[in-house]
């Protein structure tokens, strides 16, 4: 039967598992941004917290960072392999339910061990969006389309870090340090009300796999028994250790150091902004440069600038050079993020085509695990100097540079 006119021009029937385009950028946009609120917000009220909770202890305060990533890369290794089995909806929403209830109980926390366990609580619920809405893209779209709506989002999203810091800190001129968690309350129910209310399931029941201990036990074998990928996912706990290190520790630094607690929030932004600069510089050059080199020169350069940089810490600057240095070798560290975590990711997810979902919630959860344990004692180092996060840096700029060379022996696919 041949086609009429009608038939050949009709549109094809409306998927059902989707919004509009814009609404659906915005809706993932907001998802992935709960975890950059839900840290950068916290900055500015750190100082607050220790001196109410911790005062004779206030490296613990630098926990309430720390311990929100651990649960959050804890919660990873969950989240994705349930969305996968029971649907991405249900478990976004169970989710964004737990981060409310985490952020309830921080609001109401008398000890700063109650405040910790609030967080780790928070952490684990923030894994859902963290994971689950990169596979409602991944359903939806694929290619370059799929590119375009991530491009868009993360677009999106750099502003976060930008305005969170500054967020926080008018909550609490507006009332006290409290009130951030009521903040992340409001912050979970939009979400899932926006997404329970105007996003569809996009995983239908034909297309789920039962949940099987067995295949995640497989992948972590094959992941970890992968030289290369074993290797990248090193790398990537090393860069996010250094940067954990500098999250939790920088406004205590600008409020005990150097006395801008106030302007923190403002400093923060524009290291923000430069973390985004590098992104859409490494977007430019990786694909003359390739991904192996720029990751491995940006090491090179981290680890040659740090022990110059902790030796000047040492010897002592005066005002305001001491501030100027600690700043610039921040806004190096932001940049050298930007510069090498998308390469990485991409490095270590290249042999694992054929179990992505589960292999990117592995290679998700080891990396952010092993940062934590990176980071936690470099935090409690804290001394009411930058020395220790300097030398933190140095050190893991100069493992991650010695695994990225060992890598580069085991890896023969393009870079």
């Amino acid at each position: 039967m041949t086609d009429t006119p009608a038939t050949q021009h009709a549109e094809p029937p409306a998927d059902p598992r989707r919004i509009g385009f814009r609404e659906f950028v915005a809706l993932m946009a907001m998802l992935f941004s709960t975890i950059a609120f839900s840290i950068d917000a916290m900055l500015p009220a750190l100082p607050r917290i220790g001196a109410e909770l911790a005062p004779d202890a206030l490296s613990q305060v630098q926990l309430v960072v720390t311990v929100f990533v651990l649960g959050m890369g804890l919660g990873t290794l969950i989240c994705g392999p349930l969305s996968d089995a029971l649907g991405r909806k249900s478990v976004l929403v169970w989710g964004l339910g737990l981060f409310v209830l985490g952020a309830l109980a921080g609001a109401r926390a008398e000890t700063i061990e109650g405040l910790l366990a609030a967080r780790f609580v928070q952490g684990l619920g923030a894994a859902a969006p963290r994971v689950v809405a990169l596979a409602m893209v991944r359903d939806l779209y694929e290619g370059r389309t799929m590119a375009r709506v991530m491009s868009i989002v993360m677009t999106l999203f750099i502003f976060v870090p930008a305005v969170a810091p500054s967020i926080g800190a008018a909550i609490i001129w507006a009332f006290d340090w409290r009130a951030i968690f009521l903040a992340f309350v409001v912050f979970g129910l939009v979400s899932s009300l926006w997404l329970g209310l105007r996003q569809p399931e996009t995983l239908p029941p034909e297309a789920r796999r039962p949940l099987r201990p067995a295949l995640l036990a497989a992948a972590l074998v094959e992941i970890l028994g992968n030289p290369a990928v074993r290797l990248y996912t090193l790398v990537m706990a090393c860069a996010f250790g250094s940067m954990f290190t500098w999250l939790s520790g920088a406004s205590l630094i600008f409020a005990d150091v150097f006395d801008r607690e106030a302007s923190f929030p403002f400093w923060f932004a524009g290291l923000a902004l430069v973390a985004g600069s590098s992104n859409l510089l490494n977007a430019r050059l990786v694909m003359h440069l390739g991904m192996r080199r720029i990751a491995t020169t940006t090491f090179a350069v981290q680890a040659a600038v740090a022990l110059p940089v902790a030796g000047l810490v040492v010897l002592g600057l005066p005002a305001p050079w001491d501030f100027a240095l600690v700043l610039g070798f921040l806004a190096m560290v932001f940049f050298s993020l930007g510069l090498t975590m998308g390469n990485l990711n991409a490095l270590a997810m290249q042999p694992l085509g054929h179990m992505a979902g589960i292999g990117a919630a592995v290679i998700g959860f080891l990396q952010t695990v092993l940062a934590v344990a990176i980071a936690v004692p470099l935090s409690l180092a804290y001394d009411g100097t930058p020395l220790p996060a300097v030398l933190g840096t140095a050190g893991c700029a100069t493992a991650a540079l010695v695994l990225m060379l060992r890598a580069a022996r085991h890896d023969h696919g393009p870079g």
